[in-house]
């Protein structure tokens, strides 16, 4: 991606596997970083793909300990029942 392409709220939404709404309220927040150009808001491809980044190694994070927590449960123990 060039460094300096603007995405629309529908392109960015789809890179991120969000909905445009949900996307919008994101820039409207803060969280991801927007401008407004007339009435529609555009996004750096840069920051839709460092803000893509942080969310997925967050993501993953979380999985992961939420698969150790499981483990040390005992949640991949099966017990073979015999009849």
């Amino acid at each position: 991606m060039p460094d300096e392409e603007m995405l629309s709220t529908q392109a960015a939404s789809d890179i991120l596997n969000v909905s445009r709404q949900y996307l919008v309220r994101l820039v409207d927040t803060g969280e991801l970083a927007g401008e407004k150009v007339g009435s529609h808001r555009r996004l750096r491809a840069v920051d839709v793909a460092a803000f893509k980044a942080v969310r997925d190694a967050k993501r993953t994070s979380a999985l992961d300990r939420l698969s150790s927590l499981s483990e040390d449960a005992g949640g991949y123990e099966h017990e073979i029942k015999q009849r």
